[in-house]
Formats: C-alpha cells, sequence, structure tokens
C-alpha cells in the first residue's frame, strides 16, 4: 500500500472581514507543506481544504484571521486502510 505523502485531510471555515481568499491561499502555500489546497469564499467567509501533516498549524494560522468553525480533519492513512477517521 501506497503510504500517503500528506496524511491529513484538513477542512475549515473561517469567519472574518476583509478576508482575502488569494492572500490566504499564498500564504498557506509558502509556510505549510501540503497540497490539495483549495481557499474559496468572500470577504466574510473562507473555506479552506487542505492535506498536510501538521493541521494544527494551518488552525493556529486561520485562527488569526478570524473566528474558526466546521473543522474537520480526517486520517487519510486510516481512511485508506478502511478504518474510521
Amino acid at each position: 500500500m501506497e503510504e500517503l505523502e500528506f496524511r491529513y485531510d484538513t477542512q475549515l471555515l473561517i469567519d472574518g472581514e476583509d478576508l482575502d481568499e488569494d492572500e490566504i491561499a499564498e500564504y498557506i502555500t509558502e509556510n505549510f507543506e501540503g497540497d490539495s489546497l483549495l481557499a474559496a469564499g468572500d470577504e466574510d467567509t473562507v473555506k479552506i481544504h487542505f492535506h498536510t501533516n501538521e493541521p494544527w498549524k494551518v488552525l493556529e494560522y486561520c485562527r488569526t484571521l478570524g473566528e474558526i468553525y466546521d473543522i474537520v480533519v480526517e486520517d487519510m492513512d486510516r481512511q485508506t486502510r478502511g478504518l474510521k477517521g
């Protein structure tokens, strides 16, 4: 079985003011290792989807931008082995 380079599928919403999804995506790309980044939304709400080995760092950064919620961190390695999680 192939080992995943980035294990945690990290998803969340950010509620804030004057959010810029392009700036957020650029910051994440430049500062965190991972792939499959999606940052979409408007100036009030941005959805983040990112595969990484350090989801807590992404959450800490996003928390500096506003309130974070609907947080889901899934272990894709466990999923590929048929386990929940």
